[in-house]
């Protein structure tokens, strides 16, 4: 297989479908393109990025090419099967879904205000109020699956899964903008951020030299 990334620093669904990637335990090659560089134009009409118009992550198993990081993610599934990516329970399993097609569809005010920026630390942040509104439905959310199903380890449904895939970007944010949370959420951020592939991760993040203007600051 091969999967096809944008900047670590900066990509959000190149973070998931790597962590996808990671847990179904099958090798793959990873290709980095730097978002928005010189080449970028030239290089999101490479037959490789062809498929997603130029988005990524995008993830080539021989003929069969997936774009879209949930798309990755069921990809994935079918091939290793369905456990290894969610919760063997069934109640569990459908919080599970409902909270990784919610992130998937929703938080827009979120995304755009406080982007990806994994070696960045902002103080004093103004957080506006659809934006707190997101963050308040995010730490709800993480609230009842600990609470409900957590029991069995120290991510969103005890054990690391699809649920933990999707919202480690929102860590991310989370990390890097210093956004108040209560202790139950910062235990688990600090249980996903010292995930060892989260690390992997991180680590090559801060080592890019790629820096991309739009995403440095936080957008009032």
């Amino acid at each position: 297989m091969k999967l096809i990334i944008g900047n670590k620093n900066y990509s959000s669904w190149s973070l998931r479908g790597w962590l996808a990637a990671k847990q179904s335990g099958l090798h793959f090659e990873e290709i980095t393109v730097p978002l928005y560089g010189e080449d970028w134009d030239e290089a999101r009409r490479d037959d490789s990025l062809a498929p997603s118009s130029g988005k990524v992550p995008i993830l080539w198993d021989g003929e069969a090419v997936v774009w879209d990081s949930l798309a990755i993610i069921d990809y994935l599934a079918d091939k290793v099967g369905r456990d290894r990516f969610w919760p063997k329970d069934d109640v569990a399993r459908a919080m599970a879904r409902s909270m990784v097609a919610e992130m998937h569809s929703s938080y827009l005010p979120l995304r755009r205000s406080l982007p990806m920026n994994i070696r960045k630390r902002v103080e004093g942040v103004e957080i506006a109020p659809e934006v707190r509104a997101d963050i308040v439905r995010i730490l709800t959310l993480w609230a009842e699956a600990r609470a409900r199903f957590g029991k069995g380890g120290p991510f969103l449904f005890g054990t690391f899964c699809a649920a933990d895939i999707i919202y480690a970007p929102v860590v991310s944010r989370f990390m890097t903008y210093g956004v108040p949370v209560p202790g139950f959420a910062m235990t688990y951020m600090e249980a996903m951020w010292t995930h060892d592939w989260m690390q992997a991760w991180i680590e090559a993040a801060e080592a890019e030299d790629w820096v991309i203007g739009q995403f440095e600051e936080p957008v009032a």
